[in-house]
């Protein structure tokens, strides 16, 4: 279905002076040309200036049959015919004939520039290069990314490479090599397009997209011998071998594939459509023969279709053929970024999307093919159509014969802005942002009737038509202009009464700038709006102008223009696209038109807001989206949506789901006390089970709590009680200061029910995120009375994921503020943290709790300050409650035993840190650094060092240090340390530090006395009596070491 609109998409038209009558006509650049005098001269026409003057004219060597423009080089191509021969012909360099009877040069094409052909001295003329062909041209067409051409012959399609050689510092010329040929068994097109590898052939009733494709990694000498023995052959092998090949040719030649046995009957061919991979089942088999000179760029180029379209007459239904010929084939490559020029003199970049167009008299079709093949929209033409052409805002088609014997120019909405804002941000289609959907229907914006339409073109803002009509129909041909010019028109001239006699006209129909259409069609919609408020019209018309606006500020040119360069030609600017008229328009204009598209872009956003708003169907999500786009804040919004209450629907479904979502979101724009308690009413009538939610939002701290309760009260007595609605009430008692009702709240559930209520709106203990994070008056009073509530609860919203560790952090330290501990943090940050620690399963979390809980018990046992709060969990504690604490060794608590001199309060942490390096998590390694502000001078320090030393495997520095500072550690250390591999340490480190030690104490010192005792019999029972021998010092005293030596002989003998 076409939706049709009557707004006014053309703004004024003037008549191009053409002296003699046109043939064929083309534009591009800014520039028109019109082929005339039969065919034999060319007039070029610049279309930005006021009445198109006539920039230059030139002959042409032959009849000019088909004549295209490419922006990139600048350069015209022509088919022509000369005694019955058609040449293939580029003019360039045609803006030198502005002087009168300069120089024209005449060249063959040449593979290289550098050929000879190119060699002389630097001229200013024109150039027309002859390109030879081995079939005759049918059709042309030029890439607007590369400058490349397209030639279409009957059996081939042959491309042509720009080249681009600056000659000295102010010329530069152009030249074209052949470098492929795309061979087509049994199609013949009848038009083609190119555009950045792309390639589009079109015949009677056949479309075919294919792409060119570089193989990664493919090299020429890959190639197999069968596609060597098929370099630069005229014909590929494989169309010249098999009769099923000729077979096939002369079927598709017939278009109609007869009954090979049977005269009487007729096999018609299906429609068909085949995209992506199923294309290339469509039976037309295309080869690659590689003619360039480059001999690195061979074979590793390769086919993909993308696209395959066959139509088929219903001979049934009374069509013909002619009902169902195809035209207008067409690329439209669309552009999002700003283009540089590149040194070929084409595009920078790749374009964001490109889009194929080709349309039947009846219907038209947009296909996306770039990063997957996609149909866009389908066009239903009133009548039948002769020619369309598909820019970035409209398509513009001109019909047949019309309602009393006129055609018309219709203009229709286009898709290709939605497909390409969906290519360049990926937020579309989410909470973010959002766009008008691909598939919404199109729309008919005008239809303008003319007498005799025989050709259309485009070139940005211009739509260049070409008229033709008996000069019977002069006062027809009068009151249709008359009529043309009195509707919308700017300007209006007086006609020369010669010029309205002749039977023919070349029009230059300028269409309205984007803003000043985007106006016509939003009070356009407002008729719809107040006919019913919930119009699909209304949303339709509001969609096509957000699209328009859009596409508008895709365009690259639009607010970021490029600065004209001064050091290139003439050529290269014009290729791409300035013109003398784009000089005018300073930065700083389109920096402001661009400020000016934008903010009524963000006025679109916020009437389709409106209209989603409205809604109660499935897309009345979209109201989130786009009013954020908008701009518009919660309370401009609820503003806007005000009169909605009033209405027998009250507010719609979109409406609330934006006020929801937006008060859910840490937004922070805190509502004033009249809006907030607008929202409360709002909801209390609308969503009531919403309301402890909303009233936990920290855009709603300033509603009056006397109102939140009382709405709350009215929620609580028509449903059950949960615990998140009891938390909220408990809330707005602080807020009103009544510590009873507060406490009669609390008192409901217990703290694990509290918990869980605080998990399902988290935004009772903390509003924000990130570096924003703020705790809630509840939080503070939670502080005072109940810590172990709420660190649990924070615990638990962490592991919800509704809350990160550097956010908890970040809550405890603003929650604390002046209580914060020396420099350890907050006592009660230390406290989440060894909770969390107990809680949970995330590796990297627990890593980084142990090295900040080992830093802050460091820390704390290095600074011995007793100032801070009481911990919720002892050593013992957490010992017996997490796995990552592990019970003291005994050594340890013989160097630090229970009553050690030390602060109490630091008594914890020094027990906690060592139950930390006794446990099996902590990584020793990792703390090292922190172990460089922690003494050693006192037992407490040194049991720390030796604890990592252990872990680090230095055991006999940790003997030495403990026998210089606690010999009567060692035996329980070595008991405890030295076992399975480590116990060769008794008889090789421990005993002979022993001895030394108790002889240098002349044996008065019992207690290394009793270490050696206690060692003898472990090393008695390990070692044989040979190498116990061995062991024993030489000035030992008998029987002193005797004893042990017998125990060691009788244990031998008994094993």
């Amino acid at each position: 279905m076409v939706h049709v609109y009557n707004c006014h998409p053309f703004a004024s038209q003037q008549i191009v002076q053409a002296e003699q009558e046109p043939g064929l006509v083309c534009c591009g650049g800014g520039v028109l040309f019109v082929e005339s005098a039969g065919g034999c001269k060319i007039e070029a026409f610049q279309l930005e200036a006021e009445g198109c003057p006539l920039i230059c004219r030139f002959a042409t060597m032959g009849t000019v049959q088909s004549i295209l423009h490419s922006e990139i080089g600048d350069y015209l191509v022509t088919i022509e015919e000369k005694n019955n021969v058609t040449y293939l012909r580029t003019y360039t360099n045609w803006r030198y004939q502005v002087a009168e009877k300069t120089r024209v040069g005449v060249r063959l094409l040449g593979h290289f520039l550098r050929g000879s052909s190119m060699r002389g001295a630097p001229k200013e003329q024109m150039e027309i290069i002859e390109i030879p062909l081995f079939e005759r041209p049918l059709c042309v067409a030029c890439c607007g990314v590369t400058g490349d051409l397209l030639v279409g012959c009957p059996k081939s399609l042959v491309l042509f490479s720009l080249k681009r050689q600056a000659l000295n510092d102010k010329l530069s010329i152009l030249d074209f090599e052949r470098c492929l040929i795309l061979h087509l068994p049994g199609l013949s097109p009848q038009q083609v397009a190119i555009c950045s590898g792309y390639i589009a052939l079109q015949a009677e009733l056949e479309v075919l997209v294919v792409k060119l494709e570089r193989l990664p990694g493919s090299t020429p000498t890959q190639k197999s011998a069968d596609q060597k023995s098929q370099d630069h052959c005229l014909v590929p092998k494989d169309m010249i071998t098999g009769a099923e090949h000729n077979n096939e040719i002369e079927v598709r030649k017939e278009g109609l594939a007869g009954h090979l046995d049977q005269d009487d009957f007729f096999i018609f061919p299906k429609h068909q459509e085949l995209l992506g991979d199923r294309a290339k089942d469509c039976g037309v088999k295309v080869s690659l023969e590689w003619t360039g000179m480059e001999s690195e760029a061979r074979g590793i180029l390769a086919i993909t279709y993308i696209l395959y379209r066959r139509f088929a007459p219903d001979f049934f239904q009374g069509c013909t053929v002619e009902d169902t010929r195809l035209h207008s084939l067409q690329f439209h490559p669309v552009f999002t970024s700003n283009q540089e020029v590149c040194a070929e003199g084409g595009r920078g970049v790749e374009p964001t999307c490109v889009f194929c167009f080709f349309s039947l008299p009846n219907t038209g079709y947009v296909y996306s093919v770039r990063g997957g093949v996609e149909m866009v929209s389908v066009y239903q033409y009133p009548e039948k159509a002769q020619q369309a052409v598909l820019t970035d805002l409209f398509l513009h088609i001109i019909t047949n014969t019309c309602v009393f014997g006129r055609n018309a120019l219709q203009c229709f909405s286009v898709r290709c802005s939605a497909v390409a804002a969906r290519a360049e941000d990926p937020y579309i289609d989410t909470t973010m942002k959002a766009c008008p959907p691909i598939t919404m229907e199109v729309c008919a914006l005008r239809i303008q009737l003319f007498i005799g339409l025989k050709a259309l073109c485009h070139d940005r803002h211009h739509i260049v038509l070409l008229t033709a009509a008996d000069v019977e129909t002069r006062e027809d041909t009068e009151r249709a202009a008359r009529r043309n010019l009195n509707r919308k028109s700017s300007s209006t001239k007086h006609r020369d009464p010669i010029e309205m006699s002749r039977g023919w006209n070349l029009y230059v129909v300028n269409t309205v700038p984007p803003l000043q259409l985007y106006n016509e069609m939003v009070e356009y919609s407002k008729k719809y709006e107040e006919t019913n408020p919930l119009s699909q019209s209304c949303l339709h018309l509001l969609s096509e102008a957000h699209l328009l606006l859009r596409a508008t500020l895709l365009d690259p040119r639009v607010g970021n223009p490029v600065e004209h360069p001064q050091s290139i030609d003439l050529n290269l600017a014009q290729s791409l696209g300035y013109t003398a008229t784009d000089k005018i328009g300073s930065t700083t204009d389109r920096t402001t038109d661009r400020q000016e598209l934008q903010k009524a872009f963000q006025e679109s956003c916020a009437h389709l807001g409106d209209c989603f708003s409205r809604f109660d169907k499935r897309d009345c999500h979209l109201a989130l989206p786009y009013y954020k786009m908008s701009g518009l804040s919660v309370t401009e919004v609820i503003s806007r949506n005000r009169c909605l209450s009033s209405s027998p629907c009250g507010y719609g479904k979109g409406f609330l789901f934006f006020l929801k979502h937006s008060l859910y979101e840490e937004t922070m724009e805190e509502l004033t006390e009249e809006t907030a308690n607008e929202v409360l009413d709002i909801f209390g009538v609308a969503e009531p089970s919403q309301l402890p939610h909303v009233i936990a939002s920290p855009s709603m701290v300033r509603a009056s709590p006397d109102s939140g309760l009382a709405h709350l009260e009215r929620l609580e007595s028509i449903g059950a009680p949960s615990v998140p609605l009891t938390l909220s009430k408990a809330a707005l008692a602080l807020r009103m200061g009544d510590l009873q009702l507060y406490r009669q709240h609390m008192d409901r559930h217990t703290e694990m029910l509290q918990v869980y209520g605080f998990i399902e709106e988290h935004k009772l203990l903390l509003h924000g995120r990130g570096h924003t994070v703020v705790p809630t008056p509840l939080a503070h009073h939670l502080r005072d009375s109940q810590e172990g509530l709420l660190v649990a609860a924070m615990v638990a919203l962490h592991e919800n994921n509704k809350v990160k560790l550097d956010e908890a952090d970040l809550f405890f330290q603003k929650l604390c503020g002046n209580l914060s501990g020396p420099q350890g943090g907050p006592q009660l940050m230390v406290d989440f943290w060894e909770a969390l620690l107990m809680a949970s399963s995330q590796e990297a979390v627990i890593q980084e709790l142990l090295f900040r809980l080992t830093s802050v018990y460091i820390d704390r046992v290095t600074r011995r300050d007793s100032q801070g709060m009481k911990p919720l969990k002892t050593a013992d504690d957490l010992i017996n409650s997490c796995s990552h604490y592990g019970v003291p060794y005994p050594w340890v608590s013989i160097l630090t035993p229970d009553h050690f001199s030390i602060i109490q309060d630091h008594q914890e942490d020094l027990q906690k840190l060592q139950s930390l390096l006794c446990g099996p998590t902590l990584d020793v390694s990792s703390i090292l650094p922190l172990l460089e502000q922690l003494p050693d001078g006192d037992n407490a320090g040194l049991s720390v060092h030796l604890l990592c030393a252990t872990k680090l495997d230095c055991h006999e520095s940790s003997i030495e240090r403990l026998l210089d500072r606690c010999p009567q550690a060692i035996i329980p250390y070595a008991n405890h340390e030295l076992q399975n591999d480590k116990m060769t340490l008794w008889w090789q480190k421990l005993f002979p530090e022993l001895c030394e030690r108790t002889r240098a104490a002349g044996g008065e010192n019992t207690i290394l006395l009793s270490a050696l005792k206690e060692t003898l019999v472990v090393v008695a029972m390990e070692l044989n009596p040979l190498e116990f021998l061995d062991l024993l010092p030489d000035d030992g005293t008998a029987h002193f070491f005797l004893p042990h030596l017998l125990e060691c002989s009788q244990r031998n003998l008994m094993t």
